[in-house]
Order: structure tokens, then sequence, then C-alpha cells
């Protein structure tokens, strides 16, 4: 008894081709995704009338105690005095020391994703309290955000501890984050890159040929 194997169709190719493409196209999971700043108190680029006594950072993955920093600094960049940063799943929490007094204010933060990748990035708000005191003067414009000091409490572990952008503690240049109101720029983890949209192109260069190859020989068959 023999088999009959049907040739593909015109058709079948250019499903095949529409699938390998999508495969290509379609962005890594969002369990590998980096971690991600989801909310904060205070909010970035918010003006505050009271003064907070604390910064509560929420996360989208679970945070380890250990690898987590979070660092206060007033407009001239001197470190405001906090506790160490308190842990409780995706959210870290630190207690200001000392009330504010009217001025800008940046909040720093150093966390570890899931996959062992070092995130930071950094945000500001302001006091504005009428009846506060004057902070000190702000920063030339353009200057660079405080650093996030990295104590061995709070170092990113061994095979992440690198920073991708010239150094551990770098000041928040790089936000990973993507987080709301973040100074620094986004990770590029979620696009197809070029290779795979050159794949796709000759994957498709390569079965739409196909595809007019066996509608051309059905065609003189026919005739």
């Amino acid at each position: 008894m023999h088999t009959r194997f049907r040739r593909p169709t015109a058709a079948g190719l250019v499903a095949a081709a529409l699938a390998a493409v999508a495969l290509l196209l379609v962005p890594a999971a969002p369990a590998a995704a980096h971690n991600t700043l989801r909310s904060a108190s205070p909010a970035a680029e918010s003006r505050l009338t009271a003064a907070p006594t604390q910064v509560t950072l929420t996360f989208m993955q679970r945070l380890d105690p250990a690898f987590t920093t979070i660092a206060l600094t007033d407009a001239a960049r001197e470190r405001v005095p906090t506790g160490e940063p308190v842990v409780t799943g995706t959210t870290g929490t630190v207690t200001i020391d000392r009330p504010l007094a009217n001025g800008v204010y940046t909040v720093a933060y150093r966390v570890v994703s899931a996959d062992g990748h070092p995130v930071q990035g950094s945000y500001r708000f302001t006091v504005a309290d009428p009846a506060g005191d004057a902070g000190p003067a702000v920063g030339a414009p353009g200057s660079a955000p405080p650093s996030v000091d990295p104590s061995p409490s709070s170092a990113a572990p061994a095979a992440a501890s690198e920073d991708r952008d010239g150094g551990p503690g770098a000041a928040a240049s790089e936000d990973r984050d993507g987080g709301p109101g973040a100074a620094a720029s986004e990770d590029r983890d979620g696009g197809p890159g070029a290779a795979a949209l050159v794949a796709a192109a000759g994957i498709l260069a390569v079965v739409g040929g196909g595809a007019i190859a066996i509608l051309l020989r059905r065609r003189r068959t026919a005739t």
C-alpha cells in the first residue's frame, strides 16, 4: 500500500511563512523581563505641601532584601539620612531620619531582577511647604544624579554585579525599569532585533518564491 504525499499548496506555504515570522517577532516572555518600578511614594515629579517621612517603592517582581538599596539626596546632592530599606514582597521602604526642608530631592534605587540583572534608576520630587524652610540651592543644570553607594548588604550578586554603564553604583544613569517618571532610559529588551527582521524577510522571500513557482507549474499543467 503506497502512501500518497500531497504537494504543499501556495496557501500552505504562505501560512507557514507567516507563522515563522510571528515566532521571530514575538517579544521575550514577560517572565524573562527585568524588574520594573511600578509605583512610588512620593511620586515622580510630585510637588508636596508637606514633607514626607518615608520613601516607598513598589516593583513588579519580589525584592531581595540583601540586594535592595534606596537613597535620598537633596538639591545640593548631599545624602539625606535614612534608615535601612525594609522589604516586604515587591515593596521597599526607607524612613527619613530628619524633617525635609523645602527643595528638590532625588530618590535613587538599585535592586536585582529575578534573573540576577542589576536594575537602577532615579526620579525627583519637590517639597514646597508654605510654612517650611528653604532647602539647599539646586545644583548646576545637567549635573549627574546621585550615586547609590553599594554596601556589602546591598551590592548586586557576583554574577550580575557589573554595571552596564561604567561600574557599580553609577548614579542611576541607566534605568532598566521604565518606572513612573524615571530619569533614565528603559531597557531595550522587548522588541525584535535586526537579525530577527532580516531572518523574517529571508523566510518570506523563500516561501514567496516557492508559492509563485507552484502557481506557475499549475498554470502550465492546466494548459
